[in-house]
């Protein structure tokens, strides 16, 4: 059925966007409030928001009736005002896409992004019982569109919130790659006169199992801590309330759906926030002096996966014309002894080549077996226990600067720890 024949239905049944509407088809009958028609429908669909607050969409044909149940309340919507306390801690909110800021309209039911702290207001008025917020959008990108341009935008903001009035600073994004943006920013900003928070909602904030309510206030009350570090909030658990605060630079997005999705790697998190924090780990403290925004970086750089059909040829064409490439390597850090020539001639010219292991848990070890050595002897530079992506990024920001090898080498932002820690492997401690 064409667009304008359901909005003829709708017309003649005198439904509007926000009623509850019934419709009829065949011997199934649908109840729910009608919601807008977006882009990503099918022109013969109809949205309704069910009673259990999930979103359906119906396709509609010659069979099917309408009914209106119900007209939505005509309420003037209200704009919450903030009042700013004096006694309270301010927080810098940061938009730069994805759905944790995002409030619902109570009309339609439809998701907004959340543009003032007035809008924030309407999905998570509990945050101004524990500070103040200034909320900005820096921008609206999807989180697999973020570049490295984005993180050194983010940067800059970060530190000139924090060199200003802000106690905290909380960055909204999109899961997909916020563990990169988390590893960026971690680099980049030095002297932390206060927590910068990354966070992101798993689930829309329509859904009724959606996690961006505690994920958001958990930030809140990380933003306002004496923890000194770029961080990341997400779920602990597939339920609520307690969130994990893990290191920007040792997060990962493990699960493409689930709540507790984001884990720490090779160590366990810097502890956990529901009312209050739990710290189990050691961070670094906020200082009392200026934030700086160090975004000097090389993004001309390459992440190899190792396979067993990883030929030299392939090899050589995907790290040309490359200032520096990471391997994930199988185990202990290895590839296959034939790419060992291709990987002397990099570093021979300078290039540094970082191994990581695609193992994720556990760390690298060159020394071991013979592959392992024989890389050592060609220049290879050990990753410890980084995560591929964190050695990734961590290799831009060191070619940005004099001595990238030396940099690689040392742990700048806790992305490389000298010992595992062994109960770390067991899906993070939760009290």
């Amino acid at each position: 059925m064409k667009r304008r024949d359901i909005q003829k239905l709708l017309k003649e049944a005198e439904a509007e966007e926000g009623d509850l509407i019934e419709i009829r088809k065949g011997n199934e009958i649908y109840k729910g409030i009608l919601m807008p028609h977006h882009s990503f429908s099918s022109e013969d669909v109809i949205i309704i928001k069910l009673e259990n607050g999930y979103n359906i969409g119906i396709k509609i044909d010659d069979e099917c009736e309408i009914h209106l149940i119900k007209k939505r309340k005509e309420k003037e919507k209200r704009k919450k005002k903030i009042s700013f306390n004096k006694k309270k801690p301010i927080v810098s909110l940061i938009g730069t896409g994805g759905t944790i800021a995002s409030y619902v309209d109570y009309l339609t039911g439809a998701v907004h992004p959340a543009t003032s702290a007035e809008e924030l207001a309407l999905s998570v008025p509990e945050i101004f019982d524990i500070c103040n917020v200034k909320a900005k959008i820096l921008f609206q990108t999807f989180s697999e569109n973020i570049t490295p341009e984005h993180w050194k935008a983010m940067a800059k903001e970060v530190a000139e919130e924090l060199n200003k009035d802000a106690e905290g600073v909380i960055i909204s994004h999109g899961t997909d790659t916020l563990a990169y943006t988390s590893a960026a920013l971690s680099f980049m900003l030095k002297n932390l006169s206060g927590a910068v928070v990354l966070v992101g909602s798993q689930r829309s904030s329509d859904r009724p199992s959606s996690d961006s309510f505690h994920n958001l206030l958990g930030a809140a009350r990380v933003a306002i801590s004496d923890i000194g570090e770029v961080v990341v909030v997400m779920h602990s658990n597939i339920s609520p309330p307690l969130c994990t605060i893990h290191r920007g630079t040792k997060v990962r997005k493990m699960h493409s759906s689930r709540r507790d999705a984001f884990q720490t790697i090779n160590e366990n998190p810097i502890g956990f926030v529901d009312k209050g924090l739990k710290i189990i780990g050691k961070y670094r403290k906020k200082t009392d002096g200026m934030t700086e925004a160090d975004v000097s970086i090389d993004s001309n750089v390459s992440l190899v996966y190792h396979h067993p059909a990883l030929t030299p040829d392939d090899f050589m064409s995907i790290v040309e014309g490359k200032n520096g490439v990471v391997i994930a390597g199988t185990g202990l850090g290895h590839v296959n002894e034939k790419l060992i020539p291709c990987i002397e001639e990099l570093t021979s010219r300078g290039i540094p080549v970082v191994m990581t292991t695609q193992c994720l848990w556990g760390r690298v070890n060159l020394n071991v077996y013979s592959t392992g050595r024989k890389l050592k002897k060609a220049g290879v530079i050990s990753g410890g226990d980084m995560l591929p992506e964190t050695a990734l990024v961590k290799l831009m920001w060191a070619l940005g600067h004099d001595d990238a090898i030396a940099i690689m080498k040392k742990n700048i932002a806790g992305e490389m720890t000298e010992r595992s820690v062994y109960n770390a492997y067991q899906k993070n401690y939760i009290p």
